[in-house]
């Protein structure tokens, strides 16, 4: 076996003399594989992986090579690859403009300082119209809330608070914030536009950095219908959101107060108008995802597949950070691809016999809404009806020992019961989210399974609140997150991140074996996409 791994010869001396723990923890890998797959695809020289770029297919050839060199099966419609096809827009700021209009007065808005224009919705060129509050702008019919109730919104902006009520389960407030579903709502209640105000305690990125993401291309499949509607898409910072509550009676502290502490926040119309107008520069662009199969034996079984994803692609080169304009994108998400191919070298080292097939797949466009596993979910290179999991890692952010595993979707499917029993067996701890306020089990490619019925996990190196695994892990968000210092220069633990493959490994392997199909448990929103069930 290569460097950081036993030989036989040593593990049988160690049988005579070394309790079980102890033999578990000495096979663990050092993690030096994982970080040379890391190593090259973070390096400057693909230039951030965006979506269609020629760093992004450097880094798809040589996933696919990978995969090739341990002998899985090509499972593309192209050998390996899966390509697809995207539509693009990018702001032309030159030719862009934000207003408020109360009256005769007109009142710019900085863009970058007050706002940004989002390419995520596809632009009208102009826009003017009036302005209403409306909370959350959320409607959840399993919970009877509806933050349209009584509004008068037809042919207007709606203003809104990022997030949802605490009292809402988080899988609920999850699943209607999402973009498909608040736009299908908004779409239903004849909204002409949003502008969108980010809760501070759940903004991921400073704004002066996050605002710099405005210039990024945004994407979206070639020909889908969910991107037929056109509007207005805005957000503002929220340091300087009391511009659009001028004359309202309310501040946007006592609104953050209100939605903080759980009260109900004021709905009400804003005596003024948005006035917008958008250049947007358009093109079309191609890439790629990359899929592999590790073949299972079981005759009965071996069609059936469990799915391990991971996002490829990153946001590319961007706006210069201190002098550097590469977003390597090492920890989002090389780390996980990384993982992906390192899990797979495991699982052949080791002469893995699953019963189910393991269905290896490196997903483009992530960073764009999900669209890469949205397509493959959509359009599997395998039986649909045959797809019985998905295992997703992204940015799992392998800073500080693995005692912990933050999972997300524990307890809405059985595969709780397996991800348990694999940590158990390693001396790992499981939590499910501990921070449901942003809204990750639904911001990462899992989701895109889901919703075609298929259960799934999302792991991440875990921390407890108050921790100070939580302070590096907060830092890191602040410092590094969708920034060019998301590079190979930062702190990496290195052995956290080698156990985290043995523990996934186990996992798809359980899962693999398992002499049932994983199901959602009754009790689980997500069901309802399991049509089979």
């Amino acid at each position: 076996m290569s460097g950081g791994y036993l030989t036989l010869a040593r593990m049988k001396k160690l049988l005579l003399i070394l309790p079980v723990c102890l033999i578990f923890a000495a096979v663990v890998p050092d993690g030096e594989r994982w970080w040379s797959h890391v190593k090259f695809l973070a390096d400057d020289k693909l230039e951030g992986r965006n979506t269609g770029s020629v760093g992004h297919r450097v880094a798809a050839r040589y996933v696919a090579e990978q995969f090739e060199r341990l002998k899985l099966q090509p499972a593309g419609t192209d050998g390996y690859i899966q390509p697809m096809k995207f539509d693009t827009r990018e702001v032309d700021e030159s030719g862009s403009s934000l207003a408020l209009i109360r009256g005769a007065k007109v009142e710019p808005l900085v863009l970058g300082e007050d706002a940004t224009i989002s390419m995520r919705v596809n632009p009208l060129p102009a826009l003017e119209a009036p302005l209403v509050f409306i909370g959350h702008a959320l409607t959840v019919p399993e919970a009877a809330y509806d933050d349209f109730a009584g509004m008068d919104v037809r042919g207007k902006i709606v203003v809104y608070i990022g997030g949802g009520p605490p009292s809402l389960p988080a899988a609920l407030s999850s699943h209607y914030q999402s973009a498909g579903e608040r736009s299908a709502n908004l779409k239903k209640h004849g909204v002409l536009g949003t502008v969108s105000i980010a809760n501070p305690r759940a903004m991921d990125i400073p704004w002066a950095r996050s605002s710099l993401a405005r210039f990024q291309v945004s994407m979206t499949l070639a020909d889908d219908p969910e991107d037929a509607g056109a509007g207005l898409g805005v957000t503002v910072n929220p340091a300087h959101a009391d511009k659009l509550f001028a004359g309202t009676g309310h501040t946007f502290a006592e609104i953050l107060a209100d939605a903080d502490a759980g009260k109900p926040i004021p709905h009400f119309p804003i005596p003024a108008s948005l006035r917008a107008k958008v250049a947007v520069k358009r093109g079309k662009v191609e890439s790629q995802n990359v899929a592999a199969i590790y073949p299972g034996s079981d005759p009965k079984l071996k069609d059936e597949y469990v799915i391990m994803s991971a996002h490829i692609d990153h946001v590319g080169v961007g706006e210069p950070i201190n002098g550097d304009k590469i977003y390597n994108g090492a920890m989002d998400n090389a780390a996980g691809v990384a993982a992906m191919l390192d899990i797979a070298a495991l699982l052949r080292e080791r002469d893995a016999k699953t019963k189910r097939s393991i269905l290896f797949v490196a997903v483009t466009g992530e960073e764009k809404g999900l669209l890469g596993s949205k397509y493959f979910a959509a359009h599997p290179t395998v039986d649909k009806k045959h797809i019985v999991a998905d295992i997703n890692t992204d940015m799992f952010l392998p800073l500080y020992p693995l005692k912990r595993l933050t999972v997300y979707g524990l307890d809405e499917s059985d595969l709780t019961e397996d991800v348990k029993a694999v940590a158990k067996k390693r001396g790992i701890d499981v939590q499910p989210d501990p921070e449901p306020i942003r809204n990750s089990f639904i911001r990462s490619d899992q989701y895109s399974f889901i919703k075609e019925g298929v259960p799934a996990l999302a792991l991440k190196d875990g921390y407890l609140k108050g921790s100070p695994e939580e302070k590096t892990f907060k830092n890191w968000l602040t410092e590094r997150y969708h920034a060019p210092s998301d590079d190979l220069n930062q702190p990496v633990d290195k052995q956290a991140a080698g156990l985290f493959d043995v523990v996934v490994s186990e996992l798809l392997e359980r899962v693999a074996d398992r002499d049932t199909k994983p199901k959602w448990y009754d009790k689980s929103f997500f069901r309802r996409y399991a049509a089979n069930e």
